[in-house]
């Protein structure tokens, strides 16, 4: 259920009394200081996970080396 606007305004006026004009813009910039931070940390994460994925799938690709043995080379005992 979202809040409608006269409580949202209400939040808002005990958050100014409670702080203060002064702290409020300074409350809200760091807010944003951390929302930024944490996009950057969740979008620093997902290029890690595409190429380890990228990696695994081009190991999964290769075909595997077949190692030959040539047996005229041995003796008979």
């Amino acid at each position: 259920m979202m809040p409608s606007l006269p409580q949202l305004l209400i939040v808002l006026a005990i958050v100014v009394v409670i702080f203060g004009l002064g702290k409020f813009p300074k409350i809200a910039g760091d807010l944003a200081k951390g929302i930024k931070s944490f996009k950057k940390g969740m979008k620093d994460d997902e290029p890690e996970e595409k190429s380890e994925q990228q990696e695994s799938i081009s190991k999964s690709d290769e075909a595997p080396s077949a190692s030959t043995t040539n047996t005229s080379d041995k003796k008979d005992a």
